[in-house]
């Protein structure tokens, strides 16, 4: 574990909250729905709006989120704008994988009457498989229904190949969880090279990429692949996680008629934001000195 993700592991979870505000739409649904409007109505950006919580381990938490989930489509109704993430850990994956479809599939019915689209999101390696389960069946009946992969892993070719013909919304990123040597690339050069490689093998399969970085130089480039492909703008867009400061950029795309998507997390309850606030924040080098620093600080004065 590195300097800085260890004392962010330590950091209280006030002290998270305060620093991972920009990554946060707020503390309720009206918040997320709020941030996505802003969103649209200022930018033309679109949102993919996600329930913090990750891991859960109780019958009542789960049908705590997927209740939220519920209310938070009925307050969004039709729009043209915003999507929802889900995550299997949060909805169910506790208790297998047919138990966790049966409660996804609850909430893709009840977003399908207002036409939003859904994706369920890829956690750690662990979850593949199942994500995949889930995925490839609730596919057949909502096919709108979108999921995600990750460039780090090197199974990532073959599940792509094992999708062929949906024609599915695939969001590919490099991904937020370490993974051993032995199932993942180590070098982030490499990760992003192997996710231009994918970019253009889910083109060339017929899918719908969504290219999820913040790399410049790798959206550029995977928008290169698409125009050598002949692909129209409207088979593929380029996703972002809602803080990351890239506004100039965000908007040369959409005025070169690009779709750009964020990611919009809230939470109603904290403590099961904690985690993904925690992963934001190791991955912000300035963020995660920042805060290291003023631990210090704080600590040397107590002496």
């Amino acid at each position: 574990m590195g300097f800085k993700k260890f004392f962010i592991n330590l950091t209280p979870s006030p002290l998270v909250k305060l620093f991972a505000n920009p990554y946060v739409a707020g503390d309720s649904i009206q918040a997320a729905i709020d941030a996505a409007k802003k969103f649209w109505d200022e930018r033309h950006l679109c949102s993919t709006i996600d329930l913090l919580g990750e891991e859960l381990q109780s019958d009542e938490e789960v049908q705590y989120s997927a209740d939220v989930y519920k209310r938070l489509i009925d307050a969004l109704g039709s729009q043209e704008y915003s999507s929802l993430s889900l995550k299997p850990t949060q909805l169910g994956s506790h208790r297998g994988t047919e138990h966790c479809k049966k409660v996804i599939e609850e909430i893709i019915e009840r977003a399908e009457l207002d036409n939003i689209k859904v994706t369920l999101d890829m956690e750690d390696s662990s979850f593949t498989d199942m994500t995949l389960d889930i995925f490839r069946a609730l596919h057949r009946d909502y096919p709108t229904f979108g999921t995600v992969l990750q460039s780090r892993l090197f199974r990532t070719d073959d599940d792509i190949k094992s999708l062929r013909g949906l024609n599915a919304r695939i969001r590919i990123c490099i991904g937020i969880y370490n993974e051993p040597e032995k199932i993942a690339l180590q070098s982030k050069p490499e990760m992003k090279k192997k996710m231009l490689d994918q970019v253009e093998l889910l083109l060339k399969e017929g899918h719908y990429p969504e290219i999820a970085s913040h790399d410049e130089g790798v959206i550029r480039e995977a928008l290169n692949i698409a125009e050598r492909l002949n692909m129209k703008k409207d088979r593929y867009e380029v996703q972002m996680l809602m803080g990351v400061p890239m506004q100039a950029f965000q908007d040369e795309l959409i005025q070169n008629g690009i779709l750009v998507r964020l990611y919009v997390p809230f939470a109603e309850k904290w403590k099961f934001a904690i985690a993904y606030c925690k992963r934001r924040l190791a991955a912000n080098p300035a963020m995660a000195a920042y805060i290291v620093k003023n631990i210090l600080h704080k600590t040397a004065g107590r002496r």
